[in-house]
């Protein structure tokens, strides 16, 4: 049995075992779930747009504010009824999940649903945080002492969240529908005993002018036209968010029962209506008591309302408890839908080839991890760039949102047009106005908020879809590509040649395993090739090849003067694939250490190179593992028994070179008739020049006595009929040339980079002129800066 990496152990430990693939099955839910579950983001809105719009007010027009409100309210509330009208339109006709990135898509065309993509996209990462940041008011307003912590608290639950759905929170569990209804019921408790309560006279009201820590409370007096205005389309555009949410339904139509559209208008409705209701009530609770927002963002307006309304004694304390704890519960509950929409519909895009494909795969746990992962993070920098307070993350709400609703809208009056059903035009009006309405909405957002933080969300709305559409086409474009020369490619004759590269940096198991596999491809050549960066290095490979391999592969070492492994790999397959008939296969030996220390203590030199290698044509690279696991474990057994690590390579060394076949000595009948040049001294001769001006080659006949000089590129050892062949590359100019050296294992100073001058009668063989024992002098290599 394979073991199991560290890495995957501990996935296990913190996400528990992993799910099969067949408990991947779709749940409907009954309206009464499905109103639960999908509700929380849409009615928890109720808990803070309020007090979003007191914000604006309440510096410019002072107590006014709180008259004020009731109006704007209003608006907001006729905002809902057309958008409620429009999305049951979308439900119906829409019984698959994706809400207006679908509708979009479906009717505009998968580049222009991109901008409902964006939208939605961005909701979800605003719905996340500013849920979270509401949530986390709620707490710090029961529990004051935790104020200055708030940040610290809302990234925490962020994270928990995130780790909660990495495990696989199921989104129709009851527990999920439990808060929507405890909080709906809590909140109307507050409302109607607040409005029993004013109605006896008993409802205490709130000095907004003597609270300290209470936003500013202005005069109302001396207002030019454009500040009055202003002001209003501010309070108006904060008291939009009281609205986010509402296409949860449309988003989740197709976890409901049969008939999925009907059940889905249904639901649709009492979440709007139950919605309609709580901020109505807020407000007007506002109204009566002046509950004033806080510059710290605590006590929440809410919070006031439910403390005025149960008042100070020990049964309201516990009831202003208990609101205010279902209140964080609900907006926590909101933030964790985001986590169930956001993974969903990246995958949906992604699956149109709109965002990395990495987004539509399925994690351990049977959900998107990538997209849990990436909403998480995203909203943990939110947070962190605002602070973690509600008014700072407002302006970057409703853009998104009600640019969803511009998109439904829109796209649903086109599909009107086009298939004109029975009641189309009345549908076809509802629609339309609640597209237009909605971007209306978006246009003063975008003006009245700009400088707030919206400047962000306008600049980076287009950059996305951009984005978007660009990775689309990249995608198109492979596709197509691909496509295109499969059936060239498929036709075309096989490679005349193939010939294999194995890369050696040490002779070792590795080294080993990649050669036996080399052999098993049964090319029409196998090369070993190692790339001089430490000379010393370099003679004790040769020394341990001669000793240990078997001799059937020779190695050839090749100059890399500037020690770029990457251009020295391109320019040597550059050069064996000229012909065209030549096919290359890079084998890359790659050594497999612990996963921790051994990412710590060595590099990826295999992967680094064979993604460079893949961009040469008609090569490829293979990289053969090997597990250094298996042989430290036998090296510590060993050990355990009383031999030493060292004692133990040695011996396997010697036990490998003794079953080597001893090699034959050279005879003379193996040697050409040319006579061999002495083996030169130790030290350069005296004698040894600086490199002149190489000798011109052009014209130069076969056989005739020719001398040249230049640098020697590589060298390789060769066996012919049991004798070795010492084979040097030599570039002078821009001609290369081969020196063949037989008898000759290796010449003390001619290595790679070494500059030489040999004489002889050269011959040619394929285009190439070999000298076959020449005489030679090793010369002293000029100074140079740069390869």
């Amino acid at each position: 049995m394979v073991p199991e990496s560290m890495g995957y152990r501990l996935k296990r430990v913190l996400l528990g075992p992993p799910l099969v693939t067949e408990r991947l099955r779709h749940e409907r839910l009954p309206n009464g779930l499905a109103l639960g579950v999908l509700a929380p983001d849409c009615i928890s809105s109720s808990a803070y747009g309020t007090e979003e719009m007191l914000l604006e007010l309440l510096p410019v027009f002072g107590l006014l504010a709180f008259s004020l409100v009731l109006p704007i309210t209003g608006v907001v509330l006729g905002i809902l009824v057309l958008l409620t009208l429009s999305y049951r339109e979308v439900v119906q006709v829409y019984t698959k999940a994706g809400g207006s990135y679908v509708v979009a898509r479906d009717n505009f065309g998968p580049r222009v649903a991109q901008i409902a993509a964006v939208a939605l996209l961005i909701d979800y990462v605003v719905t996340v945080a500013v849920q979270t940041a509401a949530g986390t008011v709620a707490v710090v307003s029961a529990v004051p002492a935790l104020g200055p912590y708030s940040l610290e608290i809302t990234i925490g639950v962020v994270v928990v969240l995130a780790y909660g759905n990495l495990r696989g929170i199921r989104e129709a569990g009851r527990a999920f529908a439990l808060p929507t209804y405890l909080f709906s019921t809590a909140i109307a408790a507050v409302i109607i005993t607040g409005v029993i309560r004013e109605l006896l006279g008993t409802l205490p009201r709130y000095d907004p002018t003597h609270l300290p820590g209470a936003v500013p409370v202005g005069t109302g007096t001396g207002l030019t036209l454009w500040v009055v205005v202003l002001t209003l389309l501010r309070s108006f555009a904060n008291g939009g968010s009281s609205l986010t949410g509402l296409e949860a339904i449309s988003n989740g139509v197709s976890a409901f029962r049969k008939p999925e559209g009907v059940n889905a208008r249904r639901v649709l409705v009492i979440m709007a209506t139950t919605l309609g209701f709580l901020v109505a009530g807020v407000s007007w609770l506002a109204h009566l008591t002046h509950a004033t927002p806080y510059q710290s963002g605590y006590p929440s307006v809410i919070s006031q309302e439910a403390r005025a309304v149960f008042g100070q004694h020990t049964l309201g304390t516990i009831l202003f408890a208990a609101v205010q704890a279902v209140s964080a519960l609900i907006l926590y509950t909101g933030a964790n839908t985001s986590f169930n929409g956001f993974p969903f519909l990246a995958s949906f895009v992604a699956g149109d080839s709109f965002l990395p494909r990495q987004l539509t795969k399925r994690g351990h746990r049977l959900v998107f991890s990538n997209g849990i992962i990436v909403l998480a993070i995203v909203a943990v920098l939110l947070l962190a760039a605002t602070g973690g307070t509600v008014n700072a993350l407002v302006p970057f709400y409703a853009i998104g949102v009600f640019t969803g609703f511009t998109m439904a809208g829109f796209g649903m009056a086109k599909h009107h047009l086009t298939h004109r059903e029975p009641g189309w035009r009345h549908k076809l009006v509802i629609n339309a106005s609640a597209g237009g309405l909605s971007l209306l909405v978006v246009a003063i957002f975008a003006v009245v908020k700009f400088t707030e933080g919206a400047w962000a969300v306008v600049i980076l709305f287009p950059i996305l879809v951009f984005a978007l559409i660009r990775l689309n086409r990249e995608y198109r474009e492979e596709e197509a590509a691909l496509a295109a020369l499969a059936p060239i490619l498929d036709v075309e004759p096989n490679w005349a040649r193939h010939e294999v590269l194995v890369f050696v940096d040490n002779l070792d198991l590795a080294t080993l395993r990649a050669l036996r596999y080399a052999r098993g491809l049964r090319p029409d050549k196998i090369r070993a090739i190692h790339f001089v960066l430490d000379e010393p290095h370099a003679r004790a490979l040769v020394d341990r090849w001669m000793r240990i391999q078997r001799g059937d592969i020779n190695l050839e070492l090749i100059e890399c003067r500037d020690r770029r492994l990457g251009r020295a790999s391109i320019d040597l397959l550059t050069r064996t694939v000229a012909d065209g008939r030549t096919e290359a296969t890079v084998l890359l030996p790659r050594r497999t250490y612990t996963p921790v220390v051994g990412r710590l203590l060595h590099d990826r030199t295999a992967d680094h190179l064979a993604a460079r290698i893949s961009r040469v044509p008609n090569a490829a690279a293979t990289i053969v593992p090997f597990d250094l696991r298996i042989p430290i474990k036998r090296l510590t057994q060993a050990h355990r028994e009383g031999e030493t690590f060292l004692d133990t390579a040695r011996r396997l060394d010697h036990q490998r070179a003794s079953r080597t076949p001893p090699k034959a000595t050279p005879t003379p009948s193996s040697i050409p008739s040319a006579q061999p040049a002495p083996e030169p001294p130790a030290t350069p001769p005296p004698a040894a020049r600086q490199p002149t001006a190489t000798t011109p080659t052009d014209g130069t006949t076969p056989r005739h006595p020719t001398t040249i000089q230049g640098r020697v590129h590589s060298t390789e050892i060769r066996q012919v009929d049991g004798s070795h062949v010492l084979e040097c590359e030599i570039i002078h100019d821009t001609d290369r040339v081969l020196a063949r050296f037989y008898g000759r294992p290796k010449i003390h100073g001619l290595n790679p980079g070494a500059h030489i001058k040999i004489h002889g009668r050269p011959t040619t063989e394929n285009n190439t002129r070999i000298f076959t024992n020449p005489s030679y002098e090793l010369l002293t290599p000029p100074h140079q800066d740069n390869p």
